[in-house]
């Protein structure tokens, strides 16, 4: 473990926040820690890390002794105990084992889904399947053959008594421990007990050293890439396994790259992202994590090359992509061979048939002559030569405009006078598209108008339900069960952009909106008794008496939906209408909040809130909303005023989350200086 950690603030304020997580630029740290703590620092759940380096020794352990559920992560424990097994005769790993429907069981892989009763497979391939696919069917095929208490004996064995296996995958009437079932699921295991049988197994030390090489070989061919491997730069040789169900998801492998492989272990359980999207905030942190460690121990930011000088069967990665493709090129007839990365028999093949059209040794094995005879292999997007490259004379645009708007990122933008509603400038400013968490404007202004005719409202106690509890995304971090006042709620809403306080405020409003602001329903709205719904409604009847006219809520939070369209003219017309709540202007001119919430037994906590709009660090700015998503991009509506002129800045599908700031305060300072004085001084209409 390292000698001693610099202390590091919970970083609590952020510019974007992508299913609950703070985007944390990379920093240079001496000290892993540095790296991977601010990481941990926000997580929505509970994170357990740890990390060795083979080659420097360098460690980092974060609750890496806490029990934690492994979900298919525990497959792992079993592929060492099949393979010490075979190592002492007790098992076959050539044994063929029949598949029989009652072995049948859901979730990941793929015998269930697609092979028949009666279909034999050897013990070894079982084992492939598990790791490769993470074969729910093969695994307990493979568990039956070993034993189940067999699992727990030989990881107890070998130091590791936390790592146990509890039942048979989806059997939980097979538990050999029921209470631990209740507590983890289907096996569990601590983040240091997995990184060092990581370690063994790399170190030739958990089995025979054949064994080990085998067992490394099956964890290279794990084809998860939604966790650990997600952000690796292209090409990078990862043998891992992950594991995922609703509340816990953890990968664990050794990462290889230019200074050697680390052996890294990510647990994470309790999430409040449940989600199965790409963006989950679990894969999403251990992407991250498994990133900023790549970069910190291979200085500078280089692709990992793969270290193999020869390809032969169960290699697999960007060479022999460019292998088969090529072959599919060069050969006559061509072997058509999938563009998959593992070289397979199909591969192997025609690698031979290459060898004796060219006079090669017949042996399958791809080397330094085979390229050779090979010549220049062809890319996916067909490259000219470089001579015809190199004479290319590429066109340019014309120069830049010294008049004018300045080039902005955003897809689009306007600027609005705040007192009279005008549209100063803009560019495509009324085609609708995609506006994330701006949508929390509407949500936010309904309850303003609710409260000012009935001022009651704000004291109100809205109780979370589980669904706004289980929302994912952005959040205010209040849990089911737990409540809070109304007015306590709107900050929540809208500092640190609460997607599941915006359902708890639509839940608890329910159709009120309609019938107390006396909105009329859009036709061919659906009817529905949810109320969550009934409040879109609202939102939709309230966007058309605004004259929104081209703006369509499904939610209350901005989270992507299909129709879920708004323009920039209409959010700036949205924007007016907030200015003129005091309670609104109060909320979201905020930099901070600090709140108490009340726990369904009574208890007492406190938190604090941070606004997501970095505006309100600079003078002269004061408020609305940011949003960001991977569809609508990074979105912001903003208030700004100097020497008593206010304008409505709103920038949609800006490139990235500091761009859509960039964007705002060049347009701000373009209409201080040319829009403004002029209409100030009555020669523009």
């Amino acid at each position: 473990m390292f000698s001693a950690f610099r202390p590091l603030p919970v970083l609590l304020s952020c510019g974007l926040v992508v299913a609950g997580l703070c985007q944390i630029p990379r920093v240079s740290a001496e000290d892993p820690a540095d790296l991977i703590r601010p990481l941990l620092a926000e997580y929505p759940g509970e994170i357990a890390v740890a990390v060795r380096h083979m080659e420097s020794g360098v460690e980092f352990f974060e609750r890496a002794d806490v029990v934690q559920p492994t979900a298919s992560l525990i497959k792992l424990a079993v592929m060492v105990t099949a393979y010490r097994q075979a190592d002492s005769g007790q098992l076959q790993l050539n044994n063929l084992l029949e598949l029989k429907d009652s072995d049948k069981v859901p979730g990941s892989g793929i015998l269930t889904t697609h092979f028949s009763p009666g279909l034999k497979l050897s013990v070894r391939d079982c084992i492939r399947l598990m790791i490769r696919d993470s074969d729910n069917t093969a695994t307990n095929l493979v568990v039956q053959q070993i034993g189940l208490p067999s699992i727990t004996d030989c990881m107890s064995g070998l130091g590791y008594p936390e790592t146990r296996l509890n039942s048979l995958v989806y059997r939980g009437d097979t538990s050999i421990a029921p209470d631990r079932s209740r507590a983890f699921g289907l096996g569990s295991t601590t983040a240091r007990e997995t990184l060092e049988l990581l370690d063994s197994i790399y170190h030739g030390t958990a089995a025979s050293e054949q064994s080990c090489r085998a067992m490394l070989e099956h964890l290279q061919a794990c084809e998860d890439r939604s966790m650990l491997a997600r952000e690796l730069p292209s090409g990078t040789k990862i043998a891992h396994k992950s594991g995922a169900v609703s509340a816990s998801r953890c990968d664990a492998g050794l990462i290889y790259g230019p200074k050697g492989p680390f052996a890294i272990c990510v647990l994470t359980t309790n999430n409040r992202d449940r989600s199965w999207e790409d963006t989950n905030a679990a894969h999403v942190v251990i992407g991250r994590i498994a990133k900023a460690l790549f970069d910190h121990f291979n200085p500078p930011w280089t692709s990992a090359p793969e270290t193999e000088t020869v390809l032969e069967t169960g290699a697999f990665g960007l060479r022999v992509e460019l292998l088969q493709r090529t072959l599919n090129a060069r050969l006559d007839p061509s072997p058509n061979l999938g563009v998959d990365g593992d070289f397979g028999p199909a591969t192997a093949a025609a690698v031979r048939s290459f060898q004796e059209q060219k006079g090669l040794p017949v042996d399958g094995r791809v080397t330094q002559d085979f390229w050779n005879a090979l010549g220049p292999v062809v890319e996916e997007t067909p490259i000219p030569t470089p001579e015809l490259v190199n004479a290319e004379v590429l066109p340019k645009r014309a120069e830049d405009a010294l008049s004018g708007p300045p080039a902005v990122t955003s897809e689009a933008w306007t600027i609005v006078d705040a007192d009279s509603g005008k549209e100063l400038a803009g560019f495509q400013s009324t085609q609708p598209l995609d506006f994330a968490s701006t949508t929390k404007m509407m949500t936010a202004w309904l309850v303003a108008r609710l409260a000012e005719k009935s001022p009651a409202v704000l004291s109100e106690v809205l109780t979370v339900s589980d669904r706004a509890d289980q929302t994912r995304g952005s959040t205010a971090d209040v849990r089911r069960g737990e409540s809070l006042t109304i007015e306590e709620a709107l900050y929540g809403l809208m500092l640190p952009s609460g997607n599941d306080m915006s359902v708890a405020i639509a839940e608890h409003f329910g159709d009120r909106m309609l019938k107390e602001l006396d909105l009329t329903v859009p036709t061919n709205t659906p009817t529905s008794d949810d109320p969550l719904q009934q409040f879109v409604a609202a939102m939709n009847a309230e966007a058309k008496r605004l004259g929104m006219s081209q703006t369509y809520y499904e939610n209350p939070h901005g989270l992507t939906a299909p129709r879920h369209l708004a323009t920039a003219l209409d959010l700036a017309g949205l924007a007016r209408a907030c200015r003129s709540s005091v309670l609104l202007n109060r909320v979201v001119s905020t930099r901070q909040r600090g709140a108490t919430i009340t726990g369904p037994t009574g208890y007492h906590r406190h938190v604090l809130w941070k606004n997501t709009n970095e505006l309100l660090g600079i003078e002269g700015y004061e408020g609305i909303k940011t949003g960001t998503t991977d569809k609508a991009g990074a979105c912001l509506v903003s208030v700004g005023q100097r020497e008593g002129h206010r304008l409505i800045v709103v920038v949609l599908g800006a490139a990235a989350s500091e761009a859509r700031y960039t964007d705002s305060r060049n347009l701000y300072r373009w209409a201080w200086q040319t829009l403004v004085p002029t209409t100030a001084a009555g020669t523009r209409e």
